[in-house]
């Protein structure tokens, strides 16, 4: 059976640091594309960032750009998200999204917040 577990959030001031992992189990080979999804208080999930399999990075939310760093590692079947100078506006709750085969998998999620 295919799982995500993601780990690291937490309750940061502004400015700090919080560094998310999703750690992918279940699968004979590296997932493809894995993102990050961030669902504010009341909102809608969206997609934050997202990595190819060969390790290209795109940030879909502008507000994170020059702060929030996606990376994997293929041999641990593991993506990261290196979130810096947080913001209140970054409190949410955080899912990982990987795609492998045919199929797409979520993670359960983790709290990230900024705390004002």
């Amino acid at each position: 059976q295919v799982q995500l577990a993601e780990s690291g959030g937490g309750l940061v001031q502004p400015g700090g640091s919080l560094r998310l992992s999703c750690v992918g189990y279940g699968t004979t080979t590296s997932f493809h594309t894995m993102e990050w999804y961030r669902q504010a208080p009341g909102k809608q999930r969206d997609e934050v960032a997202r990595i190819t399999d060969d390790g290209f990075p795109y940030y879909a939310d502008d507000s994170v750009k020059g702060r929030f760093t996606i990376s994997r590692d293929n041999g641990k079947n593991t993506v990261y998200l290196q979130m810096d100078s947080l913001k209140p506006e970054d409190t949410g709750v955080y899912y990982c999204k990987a795609a492998w085969r045919s199929d797409v998998y979520w993670g359960q999620g983790t709290q990230g917040t900024g705390r004002p």
